[in-house]
């Protein structure tokens, strides 16, 4: 079993005639995701590496195709209307891949899902695989992933390929892996993911990472640490050595104040029976423990 996507997806890609758009769609597509649509407005009627129908909307692709999830490659000015056609097309899942779209604009999509039954990942994210060639919904390097039975969330596109990594290093598979992305407002938080791979019965423990900056990560200890929560939990904060007030990589990893700090975060985390890996280069081992 999974979350959010598996087999019977039906991906179609928004800006797949786009440079980014067209080869991470084909990077989906040779990893087994049935690709089965592209939109990019203007250009309906092409098709896309010899058989994939291309079409001006959402809408009209959907009605033609089934598709069933969404991925984004739209500029940044374009690309929360793109996150609310699909929405309001009525596909159930949504992964943003762009980056750098205004804050303003993040909170006007948020507000607008409220009530909606979709859910959207991103935007600024690597998007979502279920591994063993059921469904790769993004830019992560496919090849990585080993299928099993536990989930990893994430804030940090890089962090999560490390992640996955060590696992399959260690022979630990993955049921599915989501980036909800690393802004400042966000479709879908880790309390959201969390409460899906608590209700996955082939999910047996969580690799969850996260950073400085906001309060993220302390909503998501109170979650983990409720009696609602039953599955071990390995948990990376990274950004310990960034000053106040300077931004670190992501827009939204910037200490604003003191729970924004990479130390409180931990502290949540561990008082909330997570297991605190202390770098990076000790996910794997400190999972495989969590789990044992």
């Amino acid at each position: 079993m999974s979350i959010l996507v598996n087999k019977d997806t039906r991906l179609l890609v928004q800006g797949i005639t786009g440079r980014e758009g067209g080869y991470h769609a084909t990077r989906c597509r040779e990893y087994g995701t049935n690709l089965v649509a592209g939109v990019t407005p203007g250009k309906g009627g092409q098709m896309f590496d010899g058989d994939i129908p291309v079409f001006d909307t959402v809408d009209q692709a959907v009605a033609e195709t089934g598709a069933n999830a969404s991925l984004i490659f739209v500029p940044p000015p374009f690309a929360a209307d793109a996150i609310v056609e699909s929405v309001d097309a009525g596909i159930p899942v949504v992964a943003c891949i762009t980056e750098g779209i205004p804050v303003a604009d993040s909170i006007k999509v948020v507000r607008y899902l409220r009530g909606k039954e979709a859910t959207v990942i991103g935007p600024n994210c690597p998007g979502i695989i279920t591994p063993g060639a059921e469904c790769k919904m993004g830019i992560m390097p496919g090849s990585i992933h080993m299928a099993g039975r536990v989930g990893v969330v994430s804030r940090s596109g890089t962090l999560t390929y490390e992640a996955v990594g060590q696992l399959t290093g260690l022979g630990i598979g993955q049921s599915t892996c989501v980036g909800i992305g690393g802004d400042p407002v966000s479709g879908t938080s880790f309390i959201d993911v969390l409460q899906m791979f608590n209700d996955d019965p082939e999910t047996d423990g969580v690799v969850f990472i996260g950073e400085i900056g906001g309060t993220k990560e302390q909503e998501a200890a109170e979650y983990i640490g409720s009696s609602e929560f039953t599955k071990p939990v390995a948990a990376l904060i990274v950004g310990r050595s960034a000053p106040p007030g300077r931004r670190m990589g992501h827009a939204g990893a910037i200490i604003t104040g003191k729970a924004a700090r990479a130390d409180e975060k931990m502290k949540a985390l561990e008082q909330a029976g997570a297991a605190i890996v202390p770098s990076p280069a000790d996910i794997g081992v400190i999972m495989r423990a969590a789990l044992n």
